[in-house]
């Protein structure tokens, strides 16, 4: 079988330290038994070659994020871009036509469609294992995953089945992010959450894009990946199946896309260099400043700085981020390439349009780059001059 992990997303709940670059699954956070830090994208592939579930791991993304996956994950994964954001159905069906393309899979290999971010445990990819058994014995053209749901929630769409005593279930119909009172009838109807792990037969897939495009290499879909419509995968595909199965997940899932989920499951509360004092209560401080910070006499409070921003706020509030950052986000001031990192020290624009730029660059041990003013110039339409402080990593 074929593991395809779909990232994406810009991640505005969890400014400053998400962006259009570094989106949430790749913050590193979550600590692994051993002590060590890992991100939300590096947990998922290691569970899932743990279960043994497959080697064979694709990452269907967008290029700004092609240099963080490599760092983190470096050729663990193959890596699919799309040539420009257009919704989860085309991102779907240009990673089937590069299993189909340049891998040479069969149309009968087996796929499974699934988020690169759930914090969830190794049941989660035992579930998928059956999935994967349905398609194989042709229980259903498609078949998903259906979460056991824990409160009535507005944010994800329903699967509802048809009650049998098999492991899966036929699906009878799906309802996409309702009121919570429908939520409400939903759940007393033993619905499921539609958790977006999907699997069918790489043909099945194929036969679905050729509608829209003929196509005779993964060349030909990327060129004309424009005249793919722009809709979710669940609209294109799910709704519009023939027969639907869904098997069952009870275990713990949960989606860390905002502060408070994601707090939640971190077992340490200072990261970087910063103090915490003796006085403070259910308080996190997240630091990517050499600068230290110190903090004392808090309670319910995040604190987390890097040079995108700093966020100091109450827990309480935290929902309320995403709007308000709508006006104050600006281009990514760092990032991650394949050859180390970049920091933007200042960006200052005066009188008459003039506009000056410096930025420092780290390279790591074995790096090289072949880095001009002129590159910096037009990459961030800069009219005046540009100036770059590089390091080297040892």
């Amino acid at each position: 079988m074929q593991l395809v992990l779909l990232s994406g997303g810009s991640g505005k709940r969890l400014c400053p330290l998400s962006n259009n670059v570094r989106s949430k699954q790749f913050l590193p956070l979550l600590e692994k038994e051993d002590g060590t830090i890992e991100s939300m994208v590096q947990r998922v592939v290691r569970q899932a070659k743990a279960a043994g579930l497959t080697n064979a791991i694709t990452l269907a993304t967008n290029t700004s994020q092609l240099d963080i996956i490599t760092n983190q994950l470096g050729d663990t994964v193959s890596v699919v871009t799309e040539p420009e954001c257009r919704d989860t159905f085309p991102a779907i069906a240009l990673a089937a036509s590069y299993l189909h393309f340049a891998k040479c899979c069969a149309d009968d290999e087996v796929i499974v469609i699934m988020p690169c971010d759930p914090y969830t445990e190794a049941d989660y990819f035992e579930t998928i294992g059956k999935m994967v058994e349905c398609v194989k014995r042709d229980v259903a053209e498609l078949v998903l995953m259906g979460i056991t749901p824990t409160y009535p929630s507005e944010k994800y769409g329903y699967v509802m089945p048809i009650a049998s005593d098999n492991e899966y279930k036929m699906v009878s119909y799906f309802t996409e992010k309702p009121t919570v009172e429908r939520a409400k009838e939903l759940l007393a109807e033993n619905a499921y959450w539609n958790g977006g792990v999907f699997a069918f037969r790489l043909g099945y897939m194929m036969n679905i894009v050729k509608k829209y495009i003929a196509l005779n290499s993964f060349e030909d879909t990327r060129n004309r990946y424009s005249e793919l419509p722009k809709i979710s995968f669940d609209y294109e595909v799910a709704e519009k199946a023939e027969s639907v199965a869904v098997v069952p997940f009870a275990g713990e899932w949960k989606d860390l896309g905002t502060w408070n989920t994601l707090t939640n499951e971190l077992h340490k509360s200072v990261f970087g260099n910063a103090v915490m004092g003796a006085h403070c209560e259910n308080t996190y401080v997240i630091n990517e400043f050499q600068n230290p910070i110190y903090v004392n006499g808090l309670k319910d409070v995040l604190v987390a700085a890097c040079p995108d921003g700093i966020l100091v706020c109450s827990k309480t509030h935290l929902e309320e981020i995403k709007k308000a950052v709508e006006n104050l986000i600006s281009r990514p001031m760092c990032g991650e390439r394949r050859w180390g990192i970049y920091r933007v020290l200042d960006d200052s624009t005066y009188e008459g349009g003039q506009h000056s730029f410096t930025k420092s660059i780290t390279l790591n041990s074995g790096k090289n780059i072949s880095y001009r003013f002129i590159t910096t110039v037009q990459r961030f339409g800069l009219s005046y001059k540009a100036k770059v402080f590089l390091s080297l990593m040892a």
